[in-house]
């Protein structure tokens, strides 16, 4: 099909002109987003993030437990960042405010749900998970997942592809009550590596823990015999994440 063809072709839809601006300029908002979060997180580390349900309310052992985690990383001295809503963001972050390290909220504008905690001593506010997620990602030196529903598992699955790919950084990814996730770990086990769509040896990109020590334990171990700070080679990589 020539392209004088193409711009008639009935699969091609005319679009307003007004529509297609807004499209086009909608890149300096994202490049906004960006340039914010880049500015006000480099500066903050080591940092922890800190994934979970935004409907486990407080009381919840689940709410507890994720408080006391980051209360341990905070004393610990691991700035702790969450999406900055309730649920488990809130107890991370209340957790890390009481601590002795920055509690940080990356807060998303959704139609319902998320509305900011009190408990963020710098809080972010973004338009699009995407770039959202990269801010989790990048200054990251731990993952924390506790329990939750789809968007708990879309930055679970987010991390550990960029790990498994070498797009970023190798980085504890810790899983936090062996129960919740045991049905997910099984079929990781057995349909993907039994069907050849992951290594078995991406089994081992995540620890497993059910209390606040095993995860204080994790990042530790993990960072036993290196150093916090990327590499240089692990900086040039995480250029373009």
């Amino acid at each position: 099909m020539k392209r004088d063809e193409r711009a008639t072709h009935p699969g091609l839809q005319p679009m307003d002109d007004s529509m297609l601006t807004r499209e086009s300029w909608k890149i300096f908002q994202i490049m906004g987003e960006f340039v914010e979060g880049f500015e006000r997180l480099a500066r903050i580390k080591p940092s922890v993030s800190i994934f979970g349900s935004a409907r486990i309310p407080p009381g919840h052992p689940t709410y507890e437990l994720a408080e006391r985690i980051a209360r341990d990383l905070s004393d610990s001295g691991f700035a702790v960042v969450s999406g900055g809503g309730p649920g488990i963001m809130e107890a991370a972050n209340k957790g890390a405010f009481a601590g002795k390290s920055p509690s940080i909220g990356l807060n998303i504008d959704l139609p319902h749900e998320q509305t900011a905690n009190t408990y963020q001593d710098v809080s972010l506010g973004f338009r699009h998970f995407f770039s959202r997620k990269v801010m989790f990602v990048k200054y990251a030196s731990a993952y924390v997942v506790l329990p939750g529903g789809f968007g708990t598992l879309d930055e679970l699955a987010e991390i550990l592809t960029l790990v498994q790919t070498h797009k970023t950084r190798r980085i504890p990814v810790i899983l936090v009550d062996s129960t919740f996730w045991r049905g997910l770990l099984d079929w990781f086990r057995e349909a993907l590596v039994a069907r050849g769509t992951i290594d078995p040896q991406d089994l081992d990109l995540y620890t497993v823990v059910d209390d606040a020590q095993g995860v204080v334990d994790a990042v530790f171990n993990f960072y036993q015999y290196g150093g916090l700070e990327p590499t240089s080679e692990e900086r040039e990589r995480l250029m373009d994440l």
